[in-house]
């Protein structure tokens, strides 16, 4: 079986259909129909339930699905080891993040990775999620760090292994600091700065419409600033301000718990160079 008919293979499950897989691979329709018969003829086997809109694998199909993934995943690791094997790896990496401390997952394995190939070069690009997939979509970026789900037919990626927790920031003079905890009433009753990500997320606890919110905001650091001068209380992820010592500002956990999953995504079919493949395949190890 050749590898470039197993990535075919994959197209075609991923899409749901040979139509938009002929699409995303840039060939017709009718050769990749040809290819797929060939497949089940050679197999001598069905692969998939025709008849409706989208494909449905059959056992064997699943089979197939599941080990065409390892064949085309180790041709690609052996590519990139030879690569490295031959040649002194540089390049640029653009990547966006949000705001979070799963920034280490990235950080850290960029780190290593300068350390190993000083010629690999990082430029980090701040923004919520919504700005974010607007820069993956026009090639500004090449991964993002996000905080929500994501369309899996327009992205690929890696959930990481932590989960940020929406807290409350306020002045230290502010009712509120007095409280161990803030509860969905008092949110009710206080002026809000709210990251746009979160106000869907907020929705599922109390509904928006009954929250003061006096600013929408994408960046902690600018939110902070507000709420030191008195606009306030921020909702956000913890440990990313300072408020410690001498700062006016303190933080509060909610008393319901409202989670962010962190997701690593780039763009399906996206042609990479060796060092954006490197860093993918690098935070891989860590987070599986």
């Amino acid at each position: 079986m050749d590898i470039r008919i197993m990535e075919y293979y994959l197209a075609v499950t991923r899409e749901g259909n040979i139509s938009a897989a002929a699409e995303a691979l840039h060939v017709s329709q009718p050769a990749l129909s040809r290819q797929i018969k060939d497949l089940e003829e050679e197999l001598g086997v069905t692969l998939f339930e025709r008849g409706s809109r989208r494909i449905r694998l059959t056992e064997e199909g699943m089979i197939l699905k599941r080990r065409a993934e390892e064949m085309v995943r180790l041709m690609q690791m052996t590519e990139s080891e030879i690569s490295l094997a031959h040649s002194r790896l540089s390049g640029e990496i653009h990547i966006g993040a949000g705001e979070s401390r799963a920034f280490h997952y990235l950080s850290e394995t960029a780190a290593e990775i300068r350390r190993e190939y000083p010629d690999i070069h990082f430029t980090i690009t701040s923004g919520d999620t919504a700005d974010l997939k607007d820069q993956l979509d026009s090639g500004l970026i090449d991964i993002a760090l996000i905080f929500t789900d994501y369309d899996h037919t327009l992205y690929q990626g890696i959930r990481l292994p932590e989960a940020d927790q929406l807290n409350v920031l306020m002045r230290r003079d502010h009712p509120l600091a007095a409280k161990e905890r803030i509860s969905a009433e008092d949110l009710e009753n206080t002026d809000l700065l709210v990251p746009r990500a979160a106000v869907s997320l907020l929705s599922s606890d109390l509904p928006v419409d009954k929250l003061r919110i006096a600013a929408v905001y994408n960046l902690i650091y600018n939110a902070s600033v507000l709420v030191e001068d008195g606009m306030g209380c921020a909702i956000g992820f913890g440990h990313l301000i300072n408020v410690s010592g001498d700062s006016l500002l303190t933080i509060r956990p909610l008393d319901f718990e409202v989670h962010q999953r962190c997701h690593l995504i780039w763009k399906k079919y996206q042609v990479f160079t060796p060092a954006v493949n490197f860093f993918i395949d690098r935070l891989r190890q860590k987070t599986f």
